[in-house]
């Protein structure tokens, strides 16, 4: 007799609304542009793009964007511009804020992308019938949201839905890390700790330099403003860095061993046929290798996305 995961692998197969490709709140960008709240039912196939009314979130979400435009006011206008060298201003302020883009940039693309969100409601006694179960079939049912739910997904308390292969949910980004947005999160965390070590370098070479000579010349700002400015900086990058390389090194490690933050702390054995180093990585990241896995901007349909921002206004979900 086949055991309960068997049987609900059979019937994402011989059922297509159960599987990843049919999920149909989880379509590309290019299908339409949709933002809904965490409360939203089902509404069609053009939903893709997501966005979670969490107050802490949104609070979190804000901090974080003021925290890297607060780093790029202190390099650009303390470190760079008073800088008496032409040419290191230019080559670390453009990798500076290149970095500091991308960063923003794979943000964003965490927070508005659907994580892979399970159709909300759709475990009914009508639908169920549709699906012309056959005796000794099993699938599974989340009580909180009322739907059928996938092997690997975990319902979100804050999202409110259930999240295929949920990692865990991070108020700094306002959204669950699930199947659809992990590249997305990795490439943030992974940016974030870059400009965070590129800013505690600088800030090292700029108190050394205004040691060495006096700080009314080597800053536009008085020497008092400026070391606030600088020591503030330090114990955010600081932070920043400890923080995001250690979440980056877990996400990397899990993406490798096919298994999420969930799994791994409830200790779940696998029931599915693990991905594991680079079949993993290209699972999360797209195939083939190549520099495409750290450009967030990956798949983004600039001008749809304007166009779909007037064609919709309805309620509490609303075009953008």
């Amino acid at each position: 007799m086949q055991s309960s995961n068997h049987r609900l692998r059979d019937m994402e197969q011989h059922h297509p609304l159960l599987s990843a490709s049919g999920d149909v709140e989880a379509g590309g960008l290019g299908a339409g542009v949709m933002v809904g709240s965490s409360h939203a039912g089902h509404t069609g196939g053009n939903r893709t793009l997501w966005f979670i009314q969490d107050s802490c979130g949104m609070v979190c979400a804000t901090m974080t964007w003021f925290l890297v435009l607060y780093a790029e006011f202190v390099v650009n206008f303390v470190m760079l511009l008073p800088a008496k060298s032409f040419w290191y201003s230019l080559l670390n302020g453009a990798a500076f804020n290149s970095l500091a883009v991308l960063a923003l940039a794979s943000h964003m693309r965490t927070m508005l992308t659907d994580p892979g969100a399970v159709p909300k409601g759709n475990a009914t006694k009508e639908y169920m019938e549709s699906l012309q179960l056959k005796p000794g079939e099993v699938i599974y049912k989340c009580p909180k949201c009322c739907s059928i739910k996938p092997e690997r997904a975990h319902h979100c308390s804050i999202c409110k839905r259930c999240i295929r292969k949920m990692d865990h949910h991070c108020p700094w980004v306002n959204n669950c890390v699930g199947e659809k947005n992990q590249r997305f999160f990795v490439l943030f965390t992974m940016y974030i700790s870059l400009i965070s070590a590129h800013a505690l370098g600088l800030s090292g070479m700029h108190f050394f330099k205004c040691i060495k000579s006096q700080w009314n010349e080597c800053s536009n700002f008085s020497p008092g403003v400026s070391v606030l400015l600088l020591i503030f900086l330090c114990l955010e990058a600081i932070l920043f860095l400890t923080f995001t390389a250690v979440m980056f090194g877990t996400q990397i490690h899990s993406i490798c061993n096919d298994e999420t933050e969930i799994e791994r702390l409830k200790n779940e054995k696998p029931t599915w046929e693990r991905r594991v180093r680079w079949d993993g990585m290209k699972a999360v990241f797209g195939s083939p290798p190549s520099l495409l896995w750290c450009n967030p901007f990956t798949g983004l349909r600039l001008r749809r996305l304007i166009l779909q921002t007037y064609s919709r206004r309805s309620g509490s979900e609303f075009s953008v």
